[in-house]
């Protein structure tokens, strides 16, 4: 959502212009995919991590701007509203001890984003969604003040023709509500790992991610509550979803665990995206057509639980990334760099097994179980690629576990540095500890008392320990 635009109101003329440039630009692309014209090399990896930032009253602060001024760093960027922000990490070779040096640059962003929020009274939290945060802290008056966002606002709210956005969540509790603007999705904050792929080998690494979804959701979720509501274990999935809903065909919701997988090519997702779904932000740009400005703009508006991106290196070369998007923000550093080590070693191997693990597991079943895990979480009962259903818990610990260790070493990852992140894992399966059963469990002993909640959860956070270590005390 980041990129900034230089307007905000669009003439009818500007989507057609914006649409004649949209479409050179793929042209350009299917030409770039058939010429092999993508830079290749080792596998990189990085992430983006989503923060709050949070009062001393444990609620939502809208202070992020002169934070950001205050750190003047280019990597610390705005989101949605005035109380988030988005840590950028570099991409890094996924050899030797790159989680480690994931970690230690993790580490280091937060701690420096951390000092400065506590120069203005406030702390930072990663969570996929606040226990504090309330139907109020959601409105406009919390917008951070770019035409971006405004426009979004704006086109989204014109898709549907005037209609408000409808929440509508079933878990432990019923939640049901409206609302006028977009800002239910700055509720919801995550860990987004970027991978770094051969156009080639991209279409069974964009499927793998598909089947991992459902395993990754719940061995991090990270969201039960919104508003007062015990709702899903990632109520951070549906809430999403709903939230930036254009109200229309399912093929055309900005964000969905979409509709097949890929086939031949990766390529099929741009092609999806320049077929199916409405141009919400037409900005014209003074930039050469090897750029791609408008059809990166474009996809950048479509925020597919995995996502393809098409980005550039220093020299100028393309390269193509999957972004994953399902893990939410925290609850530790430690966490984050487990739940990436899973994610890179699992899909390493995932891609390139034989045969392709997608031609054993129907791309509903794989739907199906993403949202069953979202919403139960570590309990959620499964389809797995042998046919039988099963606990995820079961899948993670008896499959996608070895599998992530034998893909992290083919990867060229240092076996020692393998072993301590995918324990995180093991040790969370081991507990069921997962932020979200963390927070219901503390509710459950002390009472409902969000604040509180909040409270013990950021003193945690702050001690580093990974959340299966956390006591309730």
């Amino acid at each position: 959502m980041g990129q900034e635009i230089e307007e905000s109101h669009f003439t009818t003329e500007a989507f057609a212009a914006f649409g004649e440039r949209l479409r050179s630009e793929q042209a350009l692309l299917e030409e770039w995919f058939a010429a092999g014209a993508f830079e290749r090399g080792p596998t990189h990896g990085g992430f983006e991590l989503e923060a709050w930032l949070v009062g001393p009253d444990m609620r939502p602060s809208p202070l992020v701007g002169p934070m950001l001024r205050d750190l003047n760093d280019p990597a610390v960027v705005p989101e949605l509203a005035t109380f988030n922000c988005e840590i950028n990490g570099p991409a890094v070779e996924l050899s030797g001890t790159a989680l480690t040096r994931l970690a230690r640059s993790l580490e280091d962003a937060w701690r420096r984003c951390g000092d400065a929020a506590a120069g203005l009274g406030a702390r930072l939290a990663m969570i996929g969604i606040l226990p504090t945060v309330e139907p109020g802290h959601l409105n406009l008056a919390h917008m951070t003040p770019r035409r971006r966002y405004r426009a979004l606002n704006d086109q989204i709210l014109a898709l549907r023709r005037g209609r408000p956005l409808t929440l509508e969540l079933q878990g432990r509790d019923r939640l049901f509500m409206e609302a006028e603007d977009v800002m239910l999705e700055s509720a919801a904050t995550s860990f987004q790992v970027h991978l770094e792929v051969d156009p080639e080998q991209a279409t069974r690494v964009y499927n793998a991610a598909k089947i991992l979804s459902a395993p990754m959701v719940a061995v991090s979720a990270n969201s039960p509550y919104l508003f007062g509501c015990d709702l899903w274990a990632e109520t951070r999935i549906p809430l999403f979803e709903q939230a930036v809903s254009a109200g229309g065909s399912t093929l055309c919701e900005r964000v969905s665990f979409g509709v097949r997988y890929a086939e031949r090519s990766i390529l099929e997702c741009f092609q999806a995206n320049l077929a199916r779904y409405p141009i919400l932000l037409p900005q014209l740009m003074d930039e050469p057509r090897e750029r791609l400005a408008h059809l990166r703009l474009h996809n950048g508006t479509i925020w597919r639980w995995n996502r393809p991106l098409i980005g550039f290196d220093s020299a100028g070369r393309p390269g193509l990334r999957i972004e994953h998007r399902v893990i939410p923000s925290g609850p530790t550093v430690a966490d984050c760099v487990a739940n990436a080590a899973l994610f890179f070693g699992a899909v390493e191997a995932l891609a390139r097994q034989e045969p392709a693990p997608e031609s054993g597991l129907p791309f509903l079943d794989a739907r199906a179980n993403f949202y069953a895990a979202a919403r139960d979480g570590l309990d959620a009962e499964i389809r797995w690629l042998d046919g039988r259903r099963v606990r995820v818990s079961e899948v993670i610990a008896g499959d996608l576990l070895p599998r992530a260790l034998g893909g992290l070493l083919a990867l060229g990852i240092d076996q020692a540095d393998a072993d301590h992140w995918l324990a995180i894992i093991a040790a969370r399966l081991r507990t069921g500890q997962t932020g979200a059963a963390w927070q219901r469990a503390w509710i459950g002993t002390h009472g409902p008392d969000a604040t509180a909640l909040t409270a013990a959860y950021l003193d945690r956070q702050q001690g580093g320990r990974p959340v299966h270590e956390w006591s309730l005390e």
